[in-house]
């Protein structure tokens, strides 16, 4: 599935609801999600991660809300995504980066 097949699948299940919630509560629970991933990114890092499947499942609920909010603002993330990002660094132009910090 592409990120534009992925964005238009969350429209079609969730547009309406994540419309009327507006895009600042859309943005909150985005924010919420990026929590609990970093919460199971600690547990891997330290390497008490429970379950792969959960680390997954956090990735899973970003991207999710990510598209949701893009969906409200109507942002494409495909295109977005390519715009800034046209297969090397947006800074340096390389690829892969030679920036000096990352």
């Amino acid at each position: 599935m592409e990120i534009k097949e992925f964005q238009a699948l969350m429209k079609a299940l969730f547009f309406d609801k994540d419309e009327q919630r507006g895009s600042m509560k859309t943005l909150a629970w985005l924010v919420e999600e990026v929590g609990e991933l970093a919460r199971e990114l600690r547990h891997f890092d330290s390497g008490t991660l429970e379950s792969p499947k959960k680390l997954e499942e956090e990735f899973a609920d970003v991207l999710a809300w990510l598209s949701s909010l893009a969906n409200i603002a109507g942002v494409d993330l495909e295109s977005a995504a390519l715009a800034k990002y046209p297969l090397a660094c947006s800074k340096c132009g390389k690829n892969p980066c030679e920036c000096d910090s990352g």
